[in-house]
């Protein structure tokens, strides 16, 4: 990734999105060239002169202070997975040459059998473990059930994890089927997550590659991107258009794992007495009925036995 462009980029659109009545300042003139503030109005607000704030902007954040970014962060009014995103795109900026070779070697964190132990042992909610490109690295019989038309889809890469991103931008129809009505903010999301694992690990190769890929194949992938929004995944609710179930309406829980960095676990429940628990109650008489002990793997290929159409 491109550190310079990416900041130059984010603190653009972010600025773009603020108007002067938003800011509480006065909007003098009746024809402004800039849809939101002027850089001279961020850096005033921001406590920094003009030509600083503009040497940030130009995606020089390499050695700014805290209070810098704290006060920047403010007077572009950004949320808190866009302050992270400030701040780790300065880290980047920031980290030595030995840090940034040290970043490209290291390997990507995988599951250990431990953690996949946990997994299993959670019989009655659908749970898995993905990483910060969301791919899915371990799964319980539930999450694989839950997840079927991803594991059964044509944009799933043989011997590869099922990635969500592919699903959402490689199958629109098996997407959009799946997510129903909340595909198009689903999709966003996933943007908004990829974008922020950027910002995080920005020499991440694999990331790079999958961006790229997405980018020459998908036009939807392109207009998200280009956004530069980004989102903290932590809690909130999902609704499912299962083939074998129907609607499932989930209540999400994103736990990180603290011995295996860039890692998280995902938890789905359902409201008590609701009808997604009983849904979920389906799903799981289905999934020990049909699912097979190899497609219960979540690195399995998939098939078409199961019966999912």
């Amino acid at each position: 990734m491109d550190l310079k462009a990416e900041t130059r980029e984010f603190l653009a659109t972010r600025r773009a999105r603020i108007t002067p009545d938003r800011a509480g300042l006065p909007a003098y003139g009746g024809n402004r060239r800039v849809p939101g503030l002027r850089r001279e109005e961020v850096a005033m607000l921001a406590g920094v002169s003009v030509d600083y704030y503009t040497r940030l902007e130009r995606g020089n954040l390499g050695g700014v202070s805290e209070e810098v970014l704290e006060a920047l962060a403010e007077a572009l009014q950004l949320d808190d997975a866009e302050r992270l995103h400030l701040f780790d795109l300065a880290r980047a900026a920031s980290a030595s040459g030995a840090a940034r070779s040290r970043a490209r070697r290291t390997p990507a964190p995988t599951l250990r059998p431990s953690v996949q132990r946990v997994l299993d042992s959670m019989v009655a909610t659908p749970a898995f473990v993905r990483n910060g490109r969301l791919d899915v690295l371990g799964m319980n019989l539930l999450g694989r059930a839950l997840y079927a038309p991803m594991y059964d889809s044509p944009a799933r890469e043989a011997n590869e994890p099922v990635n969500t991103a592919r699903f959402h931008f490689l199958d629109p129809a098996g997407a959009q089927k799946f997510w129903g009505e909340r595909w198009q903010k689903t999709a966003h999301d996933a943007v908004a997550i990829l974008r922020a694992e950027a910002g995080r690990n920005p020499y991440d190769r694999d990331l790079t590659q999958l961006v790229g890929e997405l980018s020459t194949r998908s036009e939807d992938f392109v207009r998200l991107w280009a956004s530069h929004d980004v989102r903290l995944h932590l809690s909130g609710t999902k609704v499912f258009h299962h083939p074998a179930v129907g609607r499932l309406e989930l209540d999400y829980e994103a736990l990180p794992l603290p011995a295996d960095h860039g890692l998280q676990m995902n938890v789905y429940t359902a409201a008590p007495g609701s009808p997604s628990e009983d849904g979920l109650r389906l799903l799981a008489s289905w999934a020990a009925t049909m699912l097979t002990a190899a497609e219960a793997v979540p690195d399995a290929a998939p098939t078409k036995e199961s019966g999912w159409t």
